[in-house]
């Protein structure tokens, strides 16, 4: 039986390989970009949260319909492979 302090740890490890996290990940990274692009453009720092809302509003759709076709893509390159 595996001890109560290990078992958190197992529950983040499991966490941070998930798809989900790592879709979080990616799509935190775009927006935190946007937010230093935006800031400079700008000139001063627009904000989290200002960020989040305007990427949500001009880029969130487009990006992820990329990030899907960019998953699909990487997901069948195995399995051509495979043919060969």
């Amino acid at each position: 039986m595996t001890s109560s302090a290990q078992e958190p740890a197992t529950t983040r490890e499991f966490v941070k390989q998930s798809s989900l996290y790592q879709e979080f990940l990616a799509e935190r990274e775009e927006i935190l970009k946007h937010k230093w692009l935006e800031s400079e453009r700008l000139g001063y720092d627009i904000g989290f949260e200002r960020a989040l809302l305007d990427w949500i509003r001009k880029h969130r759709e487009s990006w992820r319909a990329a990030r899907r076709q960019q998953v699909a893509a990487n997901s069948a390159a195995p399995m051509s492979e495979a043919k060969k």
